[in-house]
């Protein structure tokens, strides 16, 4: 009499090892998420920094102003109605930009924002925005 035996399945080992695989393989994928994540962030930092550049220069211009300070108020105007930064006047994270800015100087990143952001956008990325 001729047994044959048909293994069907998987061992313990070979499901643990496919396990760890697919752990390690998450892990990779949710740290470059979260760097992609706190990179973009930044970007958006960086963008409003220039729309705030842009609407001091604008409302300089406006109101023939060559020195001087001007506050957000005056400048929010210039920004476009209905978004969070005309709106709040703060970053993404939350962060308030100054309230008041010097002409023919740049807007500077919030502190607790480059705080935040400092392990994936050094001042480096911030350049030519001053960090606070």
């Amino acid at each position: 009499m001729l047994i044959i035996r048909t293994n069907r399945g998987f061992t313990l080992v070979e499901i643990m090892i496919v396990v760890a695989i697919i752990a390690l393989l998450a892990s990779i994928a949710v740290l470059g998420f979260l760097r992609a994540r706190k990179r973009s962030q930044g970007t958006t930092i960086k963008n409003d920094l220039r729309l705030i550049d842009a609407a001091v220069d604008q409302y300089a211009i406006e109101y023939n102003l060559g020195t001087g300070t001007v506050t957000s108020a005056q400048v929010s105007i210039y920004l476009k109605p209905g978004t969070r930064l005309a709106n709040t006047f703060t970053d993404i994270l939350g962060n308030a930009y100054a309230s008041s800015f010097t002409l023919g100087s740049l807007p500077s990143v919030p502190a607790a924002s480059y705080a935040a952001l400092s392990d994936t956008c050094d001042a480096n990325f911030f350049s030519p925005y001053p960090t606070s």
